[in-house]
C-alpha cells in the first residue's frame, strides 16, 4: 500500500535540489521518513509459550505524520467526551480571502493566532447579544491549512454549543437554526481580523518577503485592507449535529486530520504521485488528481505548524478554567450523563487493543503466549 512516507523516501531528496525547508518542515520530513524504522530503534519481543519473536521499531510521534495519529486522536477524543453536553451543537467555518494567505504564510505564528482571537471574540460577542443568545456559550476551534489538492488554503473550524449560561446563570438554548445570522457572523469576523491586522502593521509585527515587500510601503498595504474590506468574507454553517454520540464520532474523524491521510495516496511512479480528490462542484464525487513527487512534498510541508503551535483551542464554558465551576453547573443544567472514559489509566498498548479490536500483547503465531520485550533496539541497530 502507498503513503506518504512512501512519497517523501522517493522524491525528498529531489525536492531539496530546488527548495531549502526551514527547520521545522526539515524535521517533519525526516520524522515521517523515518517513523517504525529502524532509525528510530524499538524492541524485540518473544512469546512466553511458542517462542515467536516480533519486531516493533518505534513511531516518530510526530503531529504530521499520517502513521501516528491513531492512539492520540483516540484518547483526546474520550477526554473531550467528558465536556460534550446534552445540547445542539453547530460546526462553523471562517474563511479568509485569498488576498491575505501569502502575507498569512510569511507570518504564521502571529496571523493563525489571529485567526484564533478573531474567531473566538466574534462568536463570544454575538452570542452575548441578547439580539442573538444572550448567554455566555462553549465552543473549541481549530486551524486546517489545506484543501482537497494540498493548496495553501487556511481555515478555522469551530464546533459550538448551540447554548449557554445567562447573566444570572440559567441555562439559554438557542432554535434549532443557528442563532447568529452568517452575513453577520462574517462581518463581525472581517472587522475584528482587519483591525487586529492593521494594528500589527502599525507596530511593525508583520514580515514582509518577495512579492509582497510591496506592502511595505503604507498605501499599498491600505489598498490590501481596502480590497478585504470589499469583499464578503465566507464563513458558513456546515453541519448541526443531532445529539451527542454524533459530535464525539465527529471529534475522532476530524480534529487530528492532516494535510492528507494515507488511505487518498493511489499510487507512485518515478515522477508522479495520484490521489483522490473530492470533487465540490459536483457533490463531494470522488476523482483522482496526479501532480509531480516534488510538487506533493512542497505542498505538503506547506501546512506543517510553527514548533509548539496549539492547534486545538478551548473557549468559554469549555476554557480549562471554566471546567470545575461554569461546566459542571451546565452539564446539571443540561441533564448530562456523565461520561465513563474507556481509556483513563490505560497504557497505550491496551488502548492500542481497543482502537483495533485485537489484543497485540498476543503472539500473532499461537495466540496464547504473551509478547514480552527480551531486547531494546538502539537507532539504527539491526534486530
Amino acid at each position: 500500500m502507498n503513503n506518504v512516507q512512501d512519497i517523501f523516501l522517493e522524491f525528498y531528496s529531489e525536492y531539496r535540489e530546488s527548495y531549502i525547508p526551514y527547520t521545522q518542515q526539515a524535521k517533519v520530513a525526516m520524522d515521517i521518513m523515518q517513523c517504525k524504522t529502524a532509525d528510530l530503534g524499538g524492541h524485540v519481543y518473544e512469546c512466553t509459550d511458542c517462542g515467536h519473536t516480533v519486531v516493533r521499531y518505534n513511531s516518530c510521534c510526530n503531529r504530521h505524520c499520517p502513521l501516528c495519529q491513531g492512539v492520540n486522536k483516540a484518547v483526546w477524543v474520550d477526554k473531550r467526551a467528558q465536556d460534550i453536553l446534552n445540547a445542539p451543537y453547530f460546526h462553523i467555518v471562517f474563511t479568509v480571502p485569498k488576498e491575505l494567505q501569502p502575507l498569512i504564510y510569511q507570518n504564521q505564528k502571529l496571523l493563525y493566532d489571529l485567526m484564533y482571537k478573531a474567531t473566538a471574540q466574534t462568536l463570544a460577542e454575538l452570542a452575548w447579544d441578547d439580539k442573538y443568545l444572550g448567554a455566555q456559550i462553549g465552543f473549541f476551534s481549530l486551524l486546517h491549512t489545506w484543501g482537497q489538492d494540498l493548496h495553501y488554503h487556511p481555515h478555522i473550524h469551530t464546533v459550538l454549543l448551540a447554548g449557554g449560561l445567562s447573566k444570572h446563570n440559567k441555562w439559554r438554548n438557542s432554535s434549532k437554526k443557528f442563532f447568529i445570522p452568517v452575513k453577520v457572523l462574517s462581518k463581525k469576523f472581517r472587522g475584528k481580523y482587519l483591525y487586529y491586522l492593521k494594528q500589527y502593521y502599525k507596530q511593525g509585527l508583520l514580515k514582509f518577503y518577495g512579492k509582497e515587500k510591496k506592502f511595505l510601503n503604507p498605501t499599498m498595504f491600505k489598498d490590501l485592507l481596502d480590497q478585504c474590506y470589499a469583499k464578503k468574507w465566507y464563513s458558513y454553517t456546515k453541519r448541526t449535529f443531532s445529539n451527542s454520540l454524533a459530535v464525539v464520532q465527529y471529534l475522532g474523524n476530524y480534529t487530528h486530520r492532516i494535510a492528507i491521510s494515507n488511505n487518498r495516496i493511489v499510487s507512485i511512479d518515478k515522477d508522479t504521485v495520484t490521489f483522490t480528490v473530492k470533487d465540490k462542484k459536483k457533490n463531494n464525487q470522488k476523482k483522482t488528481v496526479t501532480m509531480k513527487g516534488v510538487e506533493f512534498v512542497r505542498r505538503f510541508l506547506m501546512h506543517i505548524l510553527p514548533k509548539g503551535f496549539v492547534k486545538i483551542r478551548h473557549y468559554g464554558l469549555l476554557a480549562n478554567r471554566n471546567k470545575k465551576t461554569k461546566l459542571e453547573l451546565s452539564k446539571k443544567l443540561t441533564n448530562t450523563v456523565a461520561y465513563k472514559s474507556k481509556f483513563e489509566g490505560l497504557k497505550t498498548v491496551e488502548i492500542l487493543s481497543i482502537i483495533i479490536g485485537k489484543d497485540v500483547s498476543k503472539c500473532p503465531v499461537c495466540n496464547k503466549g504473551t509478547l514480552i520485550v527480551v531486547r531494546t533496539l538502539y537507532p539504527g541497530a539491526s534486530p
